[in-house]
């Protein structure tokens, strides 16, 4: 059984008023271009055909300048407590939320991209210390990925997903949790399955709301929705809305010097997949309080990780650290489709994986940062989930 290590280090984020004023500065003198030409009295969706409207960008910057407080969410991370240990030669940042609940199961939950721990930080909370008594409780564990946030910036190749959930397991080790469940959604998805797939000893079940099919699967047998699910997400990934993913598997560098430099350009570059990606009509602030998306934007901006996040798409897609098509799972799985996600897995294409899938959940709403847009009902399900797939293992 593993035992805490002291190689585990509470960590504190404090940023320099330095960078603070830096950051205000550049937004102050900031250069936009002009007005997208898209048709005169477009609206919803349509408006930002083009990318992010420039009367919402400078709405936000203006807010981000002026109103925005990065003090108060330095504040929320250490409240739930933030750590750093190394493995494999690099610094890994963590928030760190025992229950103190007797019995709570240990949990890690992984983000992806354009995602961060700013994802977590309303739902951490809730999941370790529930309040209702009937509820589990979880040991919460939130690592940042490689090259985010405050975790350390890869000097090398080789931070693929099969690195990180070898690394995870490690992390969970020196916490003293030789066994525990794991979520994710993004490449925390993936990570997440990689998890349940290499290591079964450890990883008592998954949690997943982006399941992943092995390729070259026929629509064979599919209903009419899962057609349309499968369609939409060939559409997305052969399509000019996956450019962005192209050029940070690709060209991560260069993007990156735009995304470093400029903190105009950073938003823009992160809140487009908000606005496209989250359940809205029209602006993603419908759904996701604007200064939950500058917790995420800012932590980005301060650590100067534009460039080594966006590496993880150049690390894993494709080649030798690309999601094995033959890796199953056979560990018990839960998984939520939300409606308005990016990716939508037919479940008798997820079953090809994920072979023992104990509970199959098709949400009603939410998109692809359900935690930040519909967080009670993605509490809820989490637990939902977790709980059939430790009572699986019973």
């Amino acid at each position: 059984m593993p035992h805490p290590t002291s190689d585990v280090r509470a960590f504190a984020a404090r940023v320099g008023d330095a960078d603070l004023d830096d950051l205000r500065a550049r937004l102050a003198a900031a250069r936009l271009p002009e007005a997208e030409t898209v048709r005169r009295g477009a609206t919803g969706r349509e408006r930002w055909g083009q990318g992010v409207p420039l009367a919402d960008l400078a709405e936000v910057v203006d807010h981000w300048r002026t109103r925005y407080d990065w003090r108060s969410f330095e504040a929320r991370l250490d409240r739930l407590g933030q750590f750093r240990t190394t493995v494999d030669g690099l610094g890994i940042h963590f928030l760190h939320r025992r229950s103190t609940r007797a019995g709570a199961t240990p949990l890690i939950m992984t983000h992806g991209w354009p995602g961060s721990v700013a994802e977590f930080v309303d739902v951490v909370d809730e999941l370790a210390d529930p309040r209702d008594p009937g509820a589990p409780a979880f040991h919460v564990v939130v690592p940042s990925l490689p090259g985010f946030g405050f975790s350390d910036k890869p000097a090398t190749t080789g931070w693929g997903i099969g690195a990180i959930a070898a690394a995870w397991v490690e992390l969970m080790a020196r916490l003293g949790y030789g066994e525990f469940v794991a979520h994710g959604g993004d490449w925390g998805g993936v990570i997440t399955t990689v998890l349940g797939g290499r290591f079964p000893a450890q990883v008592l079940g998954i949690h997943t709301v982006t399941a992943q099919a092995p390729p070259g699967l026929t629509m064979d047998g599919l209903t009419a929705t899962e057609r349309a699910w499968a369609q939409q997400t060939q559409d997305f990934w052969g399509g000019p809305r996956a450019a962005y993913a192209k050029q940070q598997a690709s060209r991560p560098q260069t993007i990156g010097y735009g995304l470093v430099d400029s903190p105009v350009g950073l938003l823009a570059w992160i809140l487009d997949k908000f606005a496209e990606w989250t359940d809205t009509e029209d602006s993603p602030f419908e759904a996701i309080p604007v200064d939950r998306v500058l917790d995420d934007v800012t932590l980005y901006w301060l650590t100067r990780t534009g460039a080594s996040a966006a590496r993880i798409y150049a690390e894993s897609h494709g080649g030798v650290n690309a999601l094995d098509p033959e890796l199953r799972v056979e560990v018990p799985a839960a998984v939520t489709v939300y409606p308005r996600d990016i990716e939508k897995c037919p479940r008798r294409w997820a079953e090809q994986r994920y072979r023992q899938i104990v509970r199959w959940e098709l949400a009603d709403a939410g998109g692809h940062f359900p935690s930040l847009e519909v967080p009670e009902y993605f509490v809820r399900d989490l637990r939902a989930g977790l709980t059939a797939v430790l009572a699986a293992r019973r």
